[in-house]
């Protein structure tokens, strides 16, 4: 069963470590099977002050979790992570990102997910897949 974009914004919302990275679910598509989060660009997010570049653990997670909250939009239910990967294609500097993630798979044990993030000006800042739980 489907979740809202208010529900699953809640849910996002609830962690924190999802309240640190400051993180908004702009559209999601049960049809399309797709979810867009977006975030703002923060100082914090630097990989060395100064520097204006996001760290790559920030995109790794903004990947993870758009991959997650895809399914969870999907299924109606949280799923673990089983494992993910990411290709970083550019640096992203002093710039917001968005994740647009699109489920591959969602089987009775295992969805995969593919993920898009793009920096405000639109260019493709990195892809991943993720691989989760969805037996549980």
């Amino acid at each position: 069963m489907a979740i809202t974009v208010k529900e699953l914004q809640g849910f996002l919302d609830s962690a924190p470590f999802h309240q640190f990275m400051k993180m908004k679910i702009t559209a999601a598509d049960k049809e399309a099977e797709t979810i867009t989060i977006s975030m703002d660009y923060r100082p914090e997010y630097q990989r060395i002050e100064g520097s204006g570049e996001i760290h790559g653990g920030v995109i790794a997670s903004l990947v993870d979790i758009a991959g997650d909250f895809a399914l969870i939009h999907l299924l109606g239910k949280g799923v673990p992570t089983i494992n993910f990967r990411v290709d970083y294609l550019r640096p992203a500097v002093s710039t917001g990102l968005t994740a647009i993630a699109k489920i591959r798979r969602a089987g009775r044990t295992i969805g995969v997910v593919d993920i898009d993030v793009f920096n405000d000006s639109g260019k493709l800042i990195a892809v991943g897949t993720g691989c989760y739980g969805t037996g549980y």
